[in-house]
């Protein structure tokens, strides 16, 4: 039933991730379901109130959970948390990029800019690199693999974080440190620059790992966009075509590469 309930729920919430779960083998859906059902709602947490200290106790209650369930403790009545207890019984390195996860989103709860380049970066690695490298762990990648996984989820981070710049502005959050033009090409030119990095090493993630990275299919095209046309980012118009989403996806479905 867990793993069920974490299905629809990244199928209704986050229906990019879904359908790249749809793409992995069916082995391979039920240890990414709950990791990316998880991801929700520590996203949606900062999100709970207008009130900063209201939305940092709703996160806090998902970091205490995650901390108690990493000690071998019972999970909470609760299908995200009932899903992820095996995972975690099964990999237990799955418990720092997870805690690390829940803690880079502290920051959201009072609706903090970034000062620099620099701390934007570090934001993406605590969040999309702690995601997808606990994606892969739970895939059985290997620690060597760690570089190249967060090298792609940069890139990835970085494609969806512009893809969200409309609507982070909307609710309140100064989202890019400098929204220059420069700036934003800048970012984006960095995005693809790790997404290359990555692919350059490719051999070091075995293929069962690989459909942890499948989320990340439209990142090279959405930075792309960005980089040519900059204006594209406050204006909201990086999303790709309904074509070029499914080509994609079918492509890594078939090859299996990313």
């Amino acid at each position: 039933m867990s793993q069920r309930a974490c299905a629809e729920l990244v199928r209704q919430h986050d229906p990019d991730r879904f359908a790249a779960t749809l793409a992995a083998p069916a082995a391979a859906r039920p240890q990414l379901w709950p990791i990316y059902a998880l991801n929700l709602q520590l996203a949606r947490a900062p999100w709970a109130s207008s009130e900063p200290l209201v939305a940092e106790m709703r996160l806090q209650w998902w970091v205490d959970a995650l901390g108690d369930l990493a000690k071998g403790k019972a999970a909470p009545q609760h299908e995200v948390l009932q899903a992820l207890a095996p995972l975690l019984a099964e990999t237990p390195a799955l418990a720092v990029p997870l805690a690390a996860l829940a803690e880079a989103q502290r920051c959201m709860c009072w609706r903090e800019g970034f000062a620099s380049a620099e701390a934007l970066a570090a934001h993406l690695d605590a969040t999309s690199g702690n995601l997808m490298w606990a994606a892969a762990l739970a895939l059985g990648a290997p620690v060597a693999a760690e570089p190249v996984v967060r090298d792609f989820a940069f890139g990835a981070g970085s494609a969806n974080w512009l893809l969200a710049v409309p609507e982070l502005s909307r609710r309140g959050l100064q989202p890019l440190p400098e929204p220059a033009a420069e700036s934003v090409q800048a970012q984006a030119l960095a995005g693809l620059a790790r997404i290359a990095a990555a692919r350059k090493a490719r051999a070091a993630l075995p293929r069962n790992a690989a459909p942890a990275l499948f989320s990340g299919w439209l990142a090279r095209g959405v930075l792309r966009r960005a980089a040519a046309a900059p204006e594209r980012v406050a204006e909201g118009r990086l999303a790709p075509s309904e074509f070029a989403r499914r080509a994609g996806l079918m492509l890594a479905a078939f090859t299996g590469r990313w």
